[in-house]
C-alpha cells in the first residue's frame, strides 16, 4: 500500500488559542510549520465568546490562512445559536472548517463532516466533531436555529466511511480528554485524536484503546509537533512552548 510513498506524517496542532494567537505566536509558529506537513487546530481559536458576536472579522482567520492552517473545527467559542452571528464568527477562515455533528432545524449539516488531504505521499482524512451546544432535548432549543448531535456517534459514523479510503485517520475534537478517551474506545478506525476543549496539557501523545489521544493545554502556551509513522502506526514527538 505504501510502496514508493513517504510514510511518516509531520503534524502540528494548536487548540484553545482563545484569540491570543498574535504576531509573535505566529512568529514561532511559522519554523515549526515549515518542518510540518500539515497543521490543524481544534477549536475556541477566537477571542470572541460563545454568544458574544464580533464586530469585526476575527483576527486569528489571517494568521491560520499565513500558517497555511490544512483544517480545523470549531469550538464552542466559534459557535452561535443563531445563524447570522454564527456566520460572522467564522467570517474570514480559509481553510476547511469541519464538523459531523452541527446540524440545522431541517437536518442538514452545516459544515462538512470531514475532509480528505494529501500529505506527505499519504491520503489523510479529517473528522471533526465539537461539543453539543444545544440539543433537541434541552428547554431552549426553540430558540436556536441550530442543533448539535452527540459527537461521538457522529465521528464514529464519519469514520466508519472515510477508513476504507484513506491512509491515516485523525478526528479533530473539541469535546475534552474524557471525551476524546470515549471516543477512542467507540471508534477504533482512528489513528489519531487531536482534542481541545478541556485545556488539557499532554507532555506526549496518549494512546487509549489503540487510538492516539493530543492536546496542548490552552492560551497559546504549546504546540504539538508529532510524527506519525503509516506503517507501524506509532505516533511520537509532543508541546513545544511557544512562550517564553
Amino acid at each position: 500500500m505504501f510502496q514508493d510513498a513517504i510514510v511518516a506524517l509531520r503534524i502540528l496542532h494548536t487548540n484553545d488559542f482563545h484569540g491570543l494567537l498574535d504576531s509573535s505566536i505566529q512568529a514561532r509558529l511559522e519554523p515549526l510549520r515549515a518542518d510540518a506537513d500539515a497543521y490543524f487546530d481544534s477549536g475556541d481559536c477566537v477571542k470572541s465568546g460563545n454568544l458574544a458576536v464580533p464586530m469585526h472579522e476575527e483576527p486569528v482567520w489571517a494568521r491560520l490562512a499565513a500558517l497555511a492552517c490544512s483544517a480545523s473545527v470549531p469550538g464552542n467559542r466559534e459557535s452561535h445559536p443563531l445563524a447570522p452571528a454564527f456566520k460572522k464568527k467564522i467570517a474570514g477562515h480559509a481553510h476547511p472548517l469541519v464538523c459531523a455533528n452541527l446540524e440545522d432545524r431541517q437536518g442538514h449539516l452545516v459544515l462538512p463532516p470531514s475532509v480528505v488531504i494529501e500529505a506527505a505521499g499519504l491520503k489523510v482524512g479529517v473528522i471533526g466533531g465539537m461539543v453539543a451546544m444545544v440539543t433537541a432535548g434541552m428547554a431552549t432549543q426553540g430558540l436556536s436555529q441550530y442543533l448539535w448531535k452527540p459527537p461521538i456517534a457522529a465521528v464514529v459514523t464519519a469514520a466508519l466511511e472515510l477508513r476504507p479510503v484513506v491512509d491515516v485517520l485523525i478526528a479533530l475534537t473539541h469535546i475534552g480528554f474524557a471525551q476524546d478517551r470515549l471516543l477512542a474506545a467507540a471508534c477504533p478506525h482512528l489513528d489519531i485524536i487531536l482534542g481541545g476543549h478541556s485545556h488539557t496539557v499532554l507532555s506526549a501523545p496518549e494512546r487509549s484503546s489503540g487510538v492516539w489521544i493530543c492536546q496542548g493545554g490552552s492560551h497559546a502556551r504549546f504546540a504539538g509537533v508529532y510524527e506519525f509513522d503509516a506503517v507501524s502506526r506509532q505516533l511520537s514527538g509532543g508541546l513545544v512552548p511557544l512562550k517564553a
